[in-house]
């Protein structure tokens, strides 16, 4: 199949839903293999139906959590058995929970939120990192957040963790700079997403932009020919 992504292995976390769903589904629509990790069988077998029908072609499916860690470890290890590399890394699934003052969220919720957003992101790379390597042009793309850039009230852990991420693959993408391994971060902006409607109930969801309309972003920072690494990428607004 012909496409930006023809021939490449992409993995996509949180793909059963949101984001992660376009993503895959525009990945696959670019020739990509997907392999589409999240918790919902359910959810994940109708993406693959879904690129069944666009593409003729079947997804992997991987029904774990991103915080089963020893699960993170069984799939790189299938993965580097089938395909020998990994061309292509997208860490999307996040956790919000909920909007409450900074100290009215519970132990569990706070360790949850950051074992999703930085923790599993660190583990799949620990895991991964060879594959991206035996790519001849690994890419590695992570989910961030306008919240980890502010001080905005009552999103305490979500914004802390969000800021850890970047931070941390910041120095990541300093570290394998030498590499052919590209590794950027990426800002969807305000995007009609389940998350987005715990964090704003009242809004009128027909007022921003869906998950499908920003992929073209995520291809730009896939593809073979980018060059950029160690960048926080916004989407532009429509």
């Amino acid at each position: 199949m012909s496409g930006r992504l023809a021939g490449r292995i992409a993995l996509v976390t949180g793909a059963s839903r949101g984001i992660g769903r376009a993503v895959a589904l525009r990945f696959a629509n670019e020739g990509a293999t997907i392999v589409a990790l999240a918790r919902s069988k359910k959810d994940l077998e109708a993406l693959d139906d879904e690129i069944r029908q666009s593409t003729g072609q079947s997804a992997v499916l991987v029904t774990e959590s991103v915080t089963d860690y020893a699960k993170i470890e069984q799939v790189s290890v299938a993965l580097a058995e089938r395909f020998k590399k990994l061309d292509i890394l997208v860490g999307n699934a996040g956790s919000l929970i909920q909007l409450s003052p900074l100290t009215h969220y519970t132990p569990k919720q706070w360790d949850e939120i950051f074992a999703i957003n930085v923790t599993a992101n660190w583990r799949l790379l620990r895991c991964l990192e060879p594959l991206l390597k035996a790519s001849d042009a690994g890419r590695a793309i992570f989910v961030s957040s306008a919240a980890a850039q502010t001080d905005k009230m009552f999103w305490g852990p979500y914004g802390a963790s969000k800021a850890a991420l970047e931070r941390m693959i910041q120095i990541y993408a300093s570290e394998v700079a030498h590499t052919k391994l590209k590794v950027n971060l990426l800002d969807p902006g305000r995007i009609r997403t389940r998350m987005r409607a715990i964090a704003y109930p009242g809004e009128d969801p027909d007022t921003l932009p869906t998950p499908e309309s920003i992929t073209d972003s995520f291809v730009a920072l896939a593809e073979p020919a980018c060059t950029q690494t160690g960048q926080l990428v916004k989407v532009p607004k429509a």
